[in-house]
């Protein structure tokens, strides 16, 4: 019999990284579940566990890489092996640059969104490359294809992560290991709440595009289990905007200005 095969979860405590435990623990998957809200952990630890799963809650902080390799010692301790990583832990705040704070909003953005999944990606990759196989899936978003107002450091991270992933799938297919990105919409998660948007035109996603954390969550785990390409964009409808983008740049400059920069900014 096959060893179950073993997967970390960073941001898995709530949103997009618990919905995408549960689907993996009941899919076989051993998980790892990592986050800093230990409590939140472990509630979710006990809720796979009295379903048959199997899952182990480690309290890390994305931002430390002591932390993260903390968390992959603890792993291999634990299970012996890493088959897949999903970088899903980040934050985003929405504000006129100028209006971010330089620590809290614009460097700790950089450091948990990007540079937590470098880090944690670099970590793993001894095991995996021992291993001779082994899946880094890099959960971005459309802001990695298109900048909109109030996003640029989110925007940022997030078309650094992109790069970043078909960098890395170059350095390190050909040694069985394979690298994924998956750039959801909107989803209907807490995350939205903490990006301190504040909007006079009370623009928002309409509710037919918005995503459940569930459904991208389907999306990664088919991802990870071979089903889906190296780059996934979610909902499907949402790769008109990424054409009209590339092929009309300057209109949809002009048409954000309009309908959003101005308004917000000069009425």
């Amino acid at each position: 019999m096959l060893e179950q095969p073993v997967v970390i979860i960073t941001g898995a405590s709530s949103g997009i990284g618990a919905a995408s435990a549960r689907l993996f623990a009941r899919s076989g998957y051993r998980v790892v579940l990592a986050a800093r809200r230990v409590e939140k952990l472990e509630a979710l630890d006990k809720e796979i566990t009295v379903e048959g799963g199997e899952a182990i809650a480690i309290s890390v902080d994305v931002g430390k890489i002591d932390a993260i390799q903390e968390m992959v010692n603890k792993t291999l301790s634990a299970y012996g092996r890493i088959d897949v990583l999903v970088n899903n832990a980040g934050f985003g705040r929405t504000k006129w640059l100028e209006e971010l704070d330089p620590v809290t909003d614009i460097a700790a953005q950089v450091q948990v969104n990007l540079l937590g999944s470098i880090q944690s990606a670099r970590a793993v990759l001894p095991i995996m490359i021992k291993q001779e196989s082994g899946h880094i899936i890099n959960v971005a978003s459309l802001a990695g294809y298109i900048a909109s107002p109030t996003y640029s450091v989110y925007a940022a991270t997030k078309f650094g992560l992109r790069g970043f992933t078909d960098a890395l799938r170059r350095e390190v297919g050909v040694l069985g290991i394979k690298v994924s990105a998956i750039y959801p919409g909107a989803v209907k998660t807490e995350f939205a709440s903490h990006m301190q948007a504040e909007r006079k035109t009370g623009i928002t996603t309409p509710e037919a595009l918005q995503l459940t954390p569930e459904k991208v969550g389907q999306a990664i785990l088919k991802i990870a289990n071979g089903r889906r390409s190296k780059s996934v964009v979610i909902p499907g409808i949402s790769r008109l905007g990424l054409w009209f983008e590339m092929l009309f740049p300057r209109l949809n400059d002009w048409i954000i200005e309009q309908t959003f920069t101005k308004p917000e900014r000069l009425d």
